[in-house]
């Protein structure tokens, strides 16, 4: 079972709103001074968004943009170097705000799975379709990972990093639900055993510090994703149903952390922070789980990304999911 120093009580998904780094660092370090995490800003346009982000972390990959999309092509071109440069002024934030922090600190990218389904090989159709393509991705991923883990490491010496890999489109390529290009038809599942040995792959880059895998779609695959190495699995809360019980119940019983998004991630009227975790406690109790095991086993954050939210509204959201783990910790029956 991972270290409760491993994780913080509360922390965000990765985006944010605006386009200034400076301003989003010291917003994630503010709000979070427990668990802060590196911001990724998507409006500032394609380069800074999810996919673009982390097809510029590929190593010996590169990506542009297309009409259709990101398309893997033969050399770094000004998308690449866009992409370079807008993570390298985040980090440089960053590292500004957290030059005395000692304690875990968040960072982002996209998994494999997403990747694959995202990024277009150079006939147009998804790298999914490519099981050579897919483990040649992978393989770039994970080494560009190892190098940014690495970078980060040096900026902030003090932090006991954690990575977060987003695989919204998991349960889609699993199922064989993720259109071709021309949108008429999907492509095929991919075998559950390649999809865990190629995850176990990846999440095996960061061997001395834990990982999250994060998505907000219906059906997260708990218990593959805990076969495959993740300590933590980040979800939406509301899309949660009973079926889900028996392997959440095992997961945590197994020391799997539970990122729960129970914070809106669009503009509403947020309840109290008590109600906002209601539904955590009501799980609890329905899985005959120890009260005492929720603060050890729980991370509040916002159900995704926080990119379309208003930018007063962002920080509201961060501010209620530290008040919530707060009610959480204090009053967990």
């Amino acid at each position: 079972m991972n270290e409760i120093s491993d994780f913080g009580p509360a922390t965000a998904i990765g985006s944010l709103p605006g386009t200034d780094a400076r301003e989003a660092a010291k917003t994630a370090t503010g709000s979070f001074e427990d668990f802060p995490f590196l911001p990724e800003l998507p409006a500032r346009g394609p380069g800074a968004d999810m996919i673009g982000r982390t097809a510029g972390l590929l190593v010996e990959l590169y990506a542009r943009v297309e009409p259709s999309g990101w398309r893997i092509g033969d050399r770094p071109g000004r998308d690449t170097r866009r992409a370079r440069s807008w993570l390298g002024e985040d980090l440089d934030a960053l590292e500004e705000f957290t030059q005395d922090h000692q304690g875990p600190v968040k960072v982002q990218a996209v998994g494999p799975w997403t990747l694959a389904a995202a990024l277009e090989l150079r006939n147009g159709e998804s790298a999914l379709s490519d099981p050579g393509a897919c483990r040649d991705l992978a393989a770039s991923l994970a080494e560009g990972l190892r190098l940014h883990l690495a970078e980060v490491r040096r900026r902030i010496p003090g932090g006991r990093l954690v990575l977060q890999l987003d695989e919204p489109s998991l349960t889609a390529v699993l199922r064989g639900q993720v259109k071709t290009s021309s949108g008429y038809r999907t492509h095929r599942a991919v075998d559950r055993q390649i999809i865990e040995s190629i995850l176990r792959d990846v999440l095996g880059v960061h061997a001395d510090g834990p990982v999250v895998v994060h998505s907000c779609a219906p059906d997260v695959p708990f218990a593959l994703l805990r076969r495959a190495g993740a300590a933590a699995v980040s979800f939406d809360f509301s899309l949660l149903t009973e079926r889900d019980d028996d392997v959440i119940g095992e997961a945590v019983e197994a020391g799997t952390r539970l990122f729960a998004g129970v914070v809106p991630s669009t503009d509403t009227a947020l309840s109290d922070p008590a109600g906002s975790v209601m539904g955590v406690r009501t799980l609890w109790r329905r899985l005959g789980l120890r009260p005492g095991l929720l603060a050890e086993s729980v991370t509040v954050t916002p159900t995704c990304g926080l990119a379309g939210a208003s930018p007063a509204y962002a920080r509201q959201a961060l501010a209620h999911c530290v008040r919530a783990a707060r009610s959480l910790a204090d009053n967990p029956e």
